[in-house]
């Protein structure tokens, strides 16, 4: 729990954004009954529950969490941020990478000494198309055709891994950072980050980067075996519990993407376009031409009290104003969610400032 102005904010971890329709339903259900309804995804893949008026409240929404099996760990809660390729397994890329990133969660959950990572720290698995590896994660896994390439903070190290070896390496070097971070948060800000791979082979020219995603996958997107997976895009992130209980009642497997989006998968084509026809009256994004990909924000006024702006407001009247930069809008320097490519504006009060433009 976080202390926000508009009560305590939870923050549930979903490892590679992925959820299943009762854990969604219990989170829905959970907000209506014990914060606000207005659920927020995050740039992590996770859910955000604001609103929690007291201690008796949260304790409540605490135990809903454990209940849907979405708490595994009380202890490493915090360090459970693991954002994966979306679409890995269904349609596309060099590899499956789930069950990597199942193993990667109860490496994490099993080991004590992870307990000390940062809250902030995060790990990303992807399956070779490189959606998730220009995200810049702390450490990251990218399939290079029979091997796995190893990222810090979203650089090639030249480390060449074989897939066996993907979730202990990334353990390893986790546990690494622990041990030589002192006041760092994050791998970026080490000036020597060789001992996190000491021991470890160099096979491939280091240095390489991958370019930022800045739009989730969205509308009727066809997997490899003839199945569908809606794509909604959450304007602004925000997703509404009622919304969250429809969606749930799909009963398909859902994937929360790092881009405040969600994958519903595995669906025939009847139930899609059903659920399409459900679903596209509330709001929810499916044209990928939709300005709303174009635009995000910060939780801003009245919820956060460092805020000098209603964001969402402003940065619901720029939609009708397009961009070609993705506008990310906040309310103060710390530029909460800002994503790695686009425009940041920062409300001053007196408008909005540019902190910095798409390279």
């Amino acid at each position: 729990m976080h202390p926000a102005a508009d009560g305590a904010l939870a923050r549930v971890r979903l490892p590679g954004g992925m959820i299943e329709p009762r854990q969604l339903e219990a989170l829905a259900h959970a907000a209506n009954r014990f914060g606000s309804s207005a659920m927020e995804l995050t740039s992590r893949g996770n859910i955000q529950i604001r609103g929690i008026r007291d201690d008796e409240a949260a304790t409540a929404l605490a135990d809903a969490v454990a209940t849907a099996g979405l708490l595994p760990s009380p202890t490493h809660e915090r360090m459970r941020n693991i954002v994966a390729s979306p679409l890995s397994g269904r349609v596309g890329g060099s590899a499956d990478v789930r069950e990597w990133v199942r193993r990667c969660d109860a490496a994490i959950c099993a080991a004590p000494d992870l307990a000390a990572l940062p809250g902030r720290f995060w790990f990303s698995i992807d399956d070779g198309r490189g959606d998730v590896s220009g995200l810049a994660a702390d450490v990251g896994a990218h399939v290079t055709g029979d091997s796995v390439a190893l990222l810090l903070a979203g650089r090639d190290t030249g480390v060449r891994i074989a897939p066996s070896e993907v979730v202990p390496t990334l353990i390893s070097v986790a546990r690494r950072f622990v041990e030589v971070r002192g006041d760092a948060w994050r791998i970026a800000e080490l000036t020597d980050t060789s001992v996190l791979i000491d021991g470890l082979a160099r096979s491939a020219a280091p240095g390489a980067t991958w370019p930022p995603v800045s739009r989730p996958p969205v509308g009727w997107i066809s997997q490899d075996d003839g199945r569908i997976a809606l794509g909604a895009g959450a304007p602004l992130g925000v997703l509404q519990a009622r919304v969250a209980e429809y969606l749930a009642a799909i009963d398909a497997p859902m994937v929360v993407t790092p881009w405040r989006s969600v994958l519903v998968c595995d669906l025939d084509d009847g139930v899609a376009d059903a659920a399409l026809r459900v679903l596209a009256p509330f709001g929810l994004v499916f044209d990928e031409g939709s300005p709303w990909l174009d635009v995000s924000a910060c939780t801003g006024s009245p919820g956060c009290e460092r805020s000098a702006a209603d964001v969402r407001a402003d940065a619901t009247r720029a939609v009708g104003d397009p961009s070609t930069a993705h506008r990310h809008f906040v309310g103060c320097e710390r530029a909460c969610g800002s994503p790695p490519t686009g425009e940041v504006l920062i409300a001053t009060g007196d408008g909005y400032v540019l902190r910095k433009a798409s390279p």
